[in-house]
């Protein structure tokens, strides 16, 4: 019985090994080669496990179409890795405070803007010899940006992958700051759209002839979210868009001195304010704009109530997917270059050249951080960034003649039906590693990315496509003047700007933040006989706080940043 059981093994070892054999030898998927040791060879030559591991990670940015990677691309990075993510976003503001409170951290964590707490707090690891160990992707993708990885001069520590855009991106469309229904301009003609007073004209007049929506509810001119950071993106950030400098956050930097302002200190702005109190006066302006939060002003935009919008096209997406998903096109949006006046030009697509900054870091309480860097660096491979932006061959897109092409069903439905879309099939969704940018080819002569002009203009719907022709043009970035016109801002854009979160100027900067956020609001809902003794309030109550010597604190951060990147500061 023993002689007999001993047989069994025997032979069932020496099967087992065969197959085992075999599974190496074939299912050889992308160009990997599987290892009997739980490790595969990827295409860069990188050897990375695919022992199953959950990794966790925390994001300041939510990802409403977080599906836990059960969705189609989520499952095949975790059949190449063997990565599972379980990820934790942020609910409040006070989470990253709390974390380093308690020094209970995730494996990775993306901080967006609050990274210098983290590294004040000795939380992320430096990943300079993690990256020239087992980074081969990641090396390829920063290349000669490398350098702008270092946290600063004194320190030359890279904290943080960054992953906010892709390597040597060029703007492909652009959505642009203000944004009208198509059915406004399609009813006034087709006009000319360049000004503020432009876009209160064509508004006013739509409103006056569709007071209510065809259910009943009432129209809304121009709406407006002012919660919490997001006043910055829709209320504040356009002052400077519509009076002709760059978007560089809280601070307008000349280009000639560097010589650092407080934004709204600039006399121009102070008349774009005065628009903003002018349209509130007369109407246009939604009632609710300073209260609402998030939800709800994403809700009212999908209702088709809203005529024109005043944020980032990101902003409002999943309203915007919400009316195409309903049919609703003629209430999506068109989008303008708008200035207070046409003394202005509108510098949106000056370039900041490769900005760095926001992306992810490893913490110390990684129990593995060479495996979560052979993660990040897999993310960032040829096969990886194929993966997470076009999806998987034969399912989401074929190769013809050498060029890959979005399947026609696939594409319609993620023009039509985003939000499901994206649930579903994880694309585009894990961009959270270093990545390449929009209008970068790969080895094949294939763009890494699925924004390149010919999709561009399919993605489209026949509204946009109406719209568009009748200003002349195929994309909306045409209508913008070209990043050309521009010199390359040296600093790239001042809220990528890293300090001390202990500094007297982060100090300051809350204390403007305070008083700025306390004012605007009532400026812009002031009677207009008012305005002006409010808006010499405002000015002064920045002059007590010390506004000038947060300005001269900031310089010094900016004129350091152009030379660790190489340029000379005056």
């Amino acid at each position: 019985m023993k002689k007999s059981t001993a047989k069994m093994l025997a032979i069932l070892f020496i099967v087992t090994a065969l197959i085992t054999s075999l599974a190496a030898c074939g299912g050889n998927n992308n160009d990997n080669n599987s290892n009997s040791n739980g490790t595969k060879t990827n295409n860069s030559g990188a050897e990375t496990s695919t022992d199953p591991v959950n990794l966790t990670w925390f994001s300041v940015d939510p990802i409403p179409t977080w599906n836990d990677m059960k969705d189609e691309v989520g499952q095949e990075i975790t059949k190449q890795t063997g990565v599972t993510l379980e990820p934790e976003f942020a609910m409040d503001a006070n989470r990253i405070a709390l974390m380093i409170a308690s020094g209970d951290y995730p494996d990775m964590i993306s901080p967006k803007g609050d990274a210098s707490k983290l590294v004040d707090a000795g939380a992320l690891i430096d990943l300079t010899d993690l990256i020239e160990e087992h980074g081969p992707n990641l090396k390829k993708v920063y290349g000669d940006y490398m350098e702008r990885l270092k946290w600063s001069e004194e320190d030359d520590s890279i904290y943080i992958l960054p992953s906010l855009e892709g390597v040597d991106r060029e703007y492909m469309d652009i959505g642009g700051t203000f944004h009208i229904q198509h059915a406004a301009v399609k009813e006034a003609g087709y006009p000319d759209i360049k000004t503020v007073h432009d876009y209160e004209n064509v508004i006013k007049d739509y409103l006056a002839k569709h007071p209510t929506t065809e259910d009943g509810q009432p129209m809304i001119g121009i709406s407006l979210l002012a919660d919490d950071w997001r006043i910055m993106i829709g209320v504040t950030n356009p002052a400077t868009v519509t009076t002709g400098v760059p978007d560089d956050g809280e601070y307008y930097i000349d280009p000639e001195t560097y010589e650092v302002t407080y934004h709204y200190r600039r006399p121009e702005e102070k008349e774009y304010f005065r628009w903003l109190n002018h349209i509130n006066d007369i109407g246009l302006l939604d009632p609710e704009a300073f209260v609402q939060k998030e939800d709800q002003y994403k809700a009212k935009i999908a209702t088709g109530r809203v005529v024109g919008i005043i944020d980032q096209d990101w902003g409002f997406q999943d309203s915007v997917n919400a009316l195409k998903s309903e049919g609703k096109f003629e209430q999506t949006y068109a989008h303008f270059p708008i200035t207070l006046s046409e003394e202005y030009t509108d510098h949106t697509l000056q370039s900041t050249g490769y900005m760095a900054g926001w992306g992810i870091g490893i913490t110390t309480e990684a129990e593995d951080p060479v495996r979560v860097i052979k993660f990040l660096d897999w993310l960032a491979s040829d096969e990886g960034q194929v993966l997470i932006n076009w999806g998987i061959e034969g399912k989401h897109y074929t190769v013809e003649d050498g060029t890959r092409v979005i399947i026609p069903e696939v594409l319609d439905r993620k023009n039509n039906d985003n939000t499901n879309f994206v649930k579903e099939t994880g694309i585009g969704m894990y961009n959270i590693s270093a990545r390449y940018g929009d209008g970068v080819k790969d080895s094949t002569g294939n763009y890494y990315t699925t924004t390149f002009p010919e999709q561009v203009i399919r993605n489209y719907s026949d509204v946009e496509k109406e719209t568009l022709a009748q200003y002349g043009v195929e994309r909306w970035i045409e209508l913008w003047p070209s990043k050309d016109e521009f010199p390359v801002k040296p600093w790239g854009a001042s809220w990528n700007i890293s300090y001390p979160s202990d500094s007297d100027l982060a100090i300051l900067y809350k204390s403007m933040e305070e008083v700025t956020r306390r004012y605007i609001p009532e400026i812009i809902l002031a009677e207009p006989a008012d305005f002006d003794q409010l808006w010499d309030d405002y000015m002064a109550e920045l002059d007590a706080k010390d506004v000038e010597q947060m300005e001269d604190e900031f310089e010094a951060y900016v004129k350091a940043r152009i030379e660790l990147w190489g340029g000379e500061a005056k």
